[in-house]
């Protein structure tokens, strides 16, 4: 059995604050599959899903910090830009995901009863300025 919703977030929210505080980054692969961009995760927002409490979304405010060449399109991106990143978790139903907690591979589809509050959550945390 997997764990709950609320103890997937609690271990997730002190695993971004200790990667914060590691001044850590993401990095996410350039359009090209070559360069790479880097970002520090600066706030983010956890909330289930209202109708399916396996399905977990998060908000992320990254600030881009470090781009490691060659990227395609270096003129539309300057260090210390702010991106929004939407995801969700959710729990895994077959092979060696199955009961675990696993990244939402595709767009999330967010729920039109989730979708404002999910924003004016972001918002109340500070996560969206």
């Amino acid at each position: 059995m997997a764990e709950s919703y609320k103890q997937f977030i609690k271990r997730k929210e002190k695993e971004f604050k200790e990667k914060k505080e590691k001044g850590e980054l993401i990095e996410m692969k350039d359009i090209n599959r070559k360069g790479k961009f880097c970002y520090a995760r600066e706030a983010w927002t956890f909330m289930p899903q209202y109708n399916l409490p396996e399905k977990v979304f998060i908000i992320e405010r990254l600030k881009l910090e470090e781009m490691k060449d060659p990227i395609t399109n270096k003129s539309f991106n300057k260090l210390g830009d702010i991106e929004y990143r939407i995801c969700y978790y959710i729990v895994g139903k077959n092979g060696k995901a199955s009961n675990k907690w696993v990244w939402g591979q595709f767009c999330p589809m967010v729920p039109q009863k989730d979708y404002d509050k999910l924003f004016k959550k972001a918002k109340r945390e500070g996560t969206i300025k």
